[in-house]
């Protein structure tokens, strides 16, 4: 499998997991057919679409290529016609939340790479693209942006672009040392939601 094969492949399951967690999100506020797929598509391509914008690559991908909104749009209507069978809805909507930052964190990062953009750049390219799939979905559906809280978020997801980062200057970017990264925030996340662990706030 080529390189830009994973990529894309990562890139698509990223979309997939986003839109599901939209989705489950907007059941939980019982948005109808149209808000669900709504709510699914922003939150699964909108992080994408403001990378393509950083980088200057028009039109996003989002648009340009037919395989992303299908992605979100099936995602989000199975979620929605399925979502009886998905227990414990919120715990799933925090997992897929946590899956798609893993996944977003690392191909924003190397689209942003491969774009030249220099490594601290990339970093914040990568973090944006994790990031703001999540920010647009809490807004819809009037929850406060995770990212805005206490919780260990963006901060995943930018120390996973570090990695990336890092990874890249070494010439490890590969599939297994780029899943060790995905893997890296999923875990980061799930653990400081379980640990309640949170960055500092105003006392």
């Amino acid at each position: 499998m080529t390189t830009s094969t994973a990529l894309l492949l990562a890139d698509l399951t990223g979309v997939a997991v986003f839109a599901a967690s939209g989705a489950s999100a907007a059941v939980v506020k019982r948005l109808d057919l149209f808000g669900v797929v709504f709510v699914g598509f922003v939150a699964a391509l909108g992080g994408g679409i403001l990378r393509d914008l950083v980088i200057d690559e028009v039109p996003p991908l989002a648009f340009a290529d037919w395989r992303y909104v299908t992605t979100a749009a099936v995602t989000a209507g199975a979620v929605f016609w399925l979502h009886p069978q998905l227990a414990r809805l919120r715990t799933c909507v925090l997992v897929l939340d946590a899956a798609g930052l893993g996944l977003f964190t690392v191909t924003g990062t190397l689209k942003a790479l491969d774009a030249q953009v220099p490594a601290v750049g990339a970093c914040l390219v990568g973090m944006l693209t994790a990031i703001g799939g999540g920010l647009a979905r809490d807004l819809l559906t009037a929850e406060i942006p995770v990212v805005l809280r206490s919780e260990i978020y963006a901060v995943a997801a930018l120390v996973g672009a570090v990695l990336v980062t890092v990874l890249e200057a070494f010439g490890h970017a590969d599939a297994t040392g780029l899943t060790v990264a995905a893997a890296f925030v999923f875990l980061v996340r799930l653990v400081a939601l379980r640990r309640r662990w949170s960055v500092p706030v105003p006392t």
